[in-house]
């Protein structure tokens, strides 16, 4: 029973997400234009601290609306990575899995993510791409700097929302 109320409040959570992050842009907005012109001297160790406090309650497994709604961009490193594990030559790995978007950049061929099971566990999680490691990007050195990055990603992870949310009450601009 635990386990249906867990999942029924993420779905009820992520259905709400995009109208919460939409309410909240302008203020973000603003917000990380503030941030940029005049970082806390700490603001990389803040950031750790609460993505790490979010992530100690956060079960990345219970979500996974980035694998179901976006896609990371590969890079070459992570092309050679995955396609050695999955036994493909990268070339055939391209063909079959990414394509080359308006940026030039590989991505995904269609969504949600082709290695995301019933049971939103990753078959290549140990050679997973950079971006996929990285995401939601809330521990990055220089968070300042991805702020255009952050305000896609308070719509799409909940982690995320929750930590630009803490990061606003902890900092005063």
């Amino acid at each position: 029973m635990l386990l249906f109320f867990r999942f029924v409040g993420m779905q009820e959570e992520l259905s709400q997400l995009p109208g919460r992050a939409k309410e909240k842009h302008h203020e973000n907005t603003k917000f990380f234009a503030k941030l940029k012109k005049r970082p806390p001297k700490q603001l990389d160790y803040l950031m750790q601290e609460l993505h790490n406090d979010e992530f100690d309650r956060t079960d990345c497994l219970r979500c996974a609306n980035c694998c179901k709604t976006t896609g990371p961009l590969f890079t070459n490193a992570d092309v050679e990575r995955i396609a050695k594990h999955l036994k493909m030559k990268p070339a055939a790995f391209i063909k079959t899995y990414l394509r080359i978007d308006e940026e030039n950049d590989l991505v995904l061929q269609q969504l949600p993510c082709p290695f995301l099971g019933a049971d939103n566990f990753c078959s290549i999680y140990a050679v997973r791409p950079k971006a996929c490691r990285q995401f939601p990007h809330t521990n990055r050195k220089k968070f300042q700097n991805i702020s255009k990055l952050t305000l896609k990603n308070v719509a799409i992870c909940p982690a995320a929302y929750h930590i630009v949310e803490a990061m606003k009450k902890r900092i005063s601009i």
